[in-house]
């Protein structure tokens, strides 16, 4: 779509009462005034963080710009042409995005500012893709969802909503930037973690867990949880790193884990699916196990961080620098009973 550019409300601005509403034609349960609580204490949390503040002021900083050119289901998303845009705007754009970083998932292309994050994200999507039970007029969750690239993704399929939640600063204001830019209905991200909604239960269709549940010190419980916040029939999406084997075991690192100390279960797929099974989840299939490498994980200009290099032992890079197996990730999918 070839279209020009029009003015909206400045690219910070939270439309909480379009949430709101979304999350009522939804049918939210009676979870919503609670769920309405927590982001409200959160957000104001934000306002005396100076960390957030700095954010929210860069992207108010901001001429206040709406892009009609949108390609969302492609590789590479697109917000915007680069014909739509002056000098002096795109070199404002330019400042904001790095201001940003880290960009983890993409890339994006940004009124023609092409943004190379570290993860070549479309590579994941191509291997999930196909096997994800159709998406059109589902209510979807996706936990972790860091900028929204996978959001942005999925929108083409007609989703009935769209939720992602990113409890980090940085991601969180990346998304309300590229979002307000995009301006796409039932497509929002809150500031919080999984165990901090309220109970809400059998109201996702769908939801994403992608590179979270080895960050949690209870798997079973977070698995649990998961369970009850999906409808009956509704489909789990797992992704998480694996260790190889053929045995029901776990590895659980001493300190470190590729550099991470917040890595606590790295279980086989054989044991992960134990873990889904004795969680109330049927149907369970693991669609694909991939050893991470620099063709999707790599320093770009957009990090000012370390990457998977940095990560990996210098004399085997099937060992991480700690001597643990390297990275590899499983991609699940699984019902509820």
């Amino acid at each position: 779509m070839h279209k020009t550019l029009t003015e909206t409300a400045p690219a910070a601005a939270l439309s909480e009462e379009i949430l709101w509403r979304d999350l009522a034609h939804a049918k939210a349960g009676a979870w919503l005034p609670e769920l309405q609580q927590i982001v409200v204490q959160r957000l104001e949390r934000h306002r005396r963080d100076r960390k957030c503040q700095l954010y929210a002021d860069l992207l108010a900083s901001l001429p206040a710009l709406q892009a009609e050119h949108l390609c969302l289901d492609a590789d590479r998303v697109e917000i915007g042409l680069d014909s739509q845009i002056s000098e002096a705007h795109k070199e404002e754009l330019q400042l904001a995005l790095f201001g940003l970083r880290p960009w983890r998932k993409g890339p994006f292309r940004i009124f023609g500012i092409d943004l190379d994050t570290e993860w070549v994200s479309w590579l994941k999507w191509q291997r999930l893709q196909p096997h994800l039970a159709p998406l059109r007029g589902r209510k979807v969750l996706d936990v972790g969802s860091s900028c929204g690239y996978y959001l942005f993704r999925m929108h083409s399929q007609n989703p009935a909503l769209l939720l992602g939640l990113e409890p980090y600063a940085t991601f969180y204001y990346q998304f309300r930037f590229l979002a307000a830019l995009a301006a796409r209905e039932r497509l929002h991200t809150l500031p919080l973690k999984f165990e901090e909604l309220p109970p809400m239960p059998g109201f996702f269709d769908t939801i994403f867990h992608m590179g979270v549940l080895y960050h949690v010190r209870s798997p079973l419980e977070t698995l649990t949880a998961l369970r009850n916040t999906l409808r009956r029939g509704g489909e789990l999406v797992l992704e998480t790193l694996v260790i190889p084997g053929d045995e029901d075991v776990a590895l659980t690192p001493r300190a470190r884990y590729a550099k991470m100390n917040n890595v606590f279960f790295l279980p086989t797929v054989k044991c992960l699916e134990c873990w889904l099974e004795r969680t109330g989840f049927t149907h369970i299939r693991c669609v694909d196990v991939t050893r991470t490498t620099a063709a999707e994980q790599r320093r770009t200009a957009w990090i000012q961080t370390e990457s998977l290099a940095d990560f990996l032992h210098p004399d085997d890079p099937l060992l991480t620098i700690e001597g643990y197996p390297a990275p590899r990730r499983a991609l699940m999918l699984a019902q509820v009973k």
